[in-house]
C-alpha cells in the first residue's frame, strides 16, 4: 500500500498486462504507486514457482516508463494550454 499521505488524493486505477503462451499475468496498482509495482514485478521476477522472469519484468518495466511518459507528456500540454488562456486574457486586459 502507498503511504497515508497519498491515499487521501484521488487514485485513478491502473493495470499492466502481459500475456505469455497460455499465461496471463495481471497486475493492478493505483496511480502513484508505480514504486509498490516495480516492487512486486522484482518479487515475482525471484520467484522460481512463476514463469514470470526477468525478461518479463523488463518489458512490464517499459511498458509502465512509457505510460508515465505519456501522462507527463499530457500534463505538460494542459499545463503549457492553461499558460496560453493566462497570458491571452492578461493582454486583452490592457487593450
Amino acid at each position: 500500500m502507498c503511504s497515508e499521505s497519498r491515499i487521501s488524493m484521488k487514485r485513478t486505477k491502473r493495470q499492466l498486462v502481459l500475456n505469455k503462451g497460455a499465461e496471463k499475468f495481471i497486475f493492478r496498482y493505483d496511480s502513484g504507486c508505480e514504486d509498490k509495482l516495480l516492487d512486486t514485478l522484482v518479487e515475482q521476477a525471484k520467484d522460481k514457482c512463476t514463469n514470470f522472469d526477468w525478461f518479463d519484468a523488463a518489458v512490464l518495466s517499459f511498458k509502465l516508463t512509457q505510460s508515465l511518459i505519456g501522462q507527463a507528456d499530457k500534463l505538460l500540454h494542459e499545463s503549457t494550454n492553461v499558460q496560453s488562456l493566462s497570458t491571452t486574457n492578461i493582454d486583452s486586459e490592457s487593450d
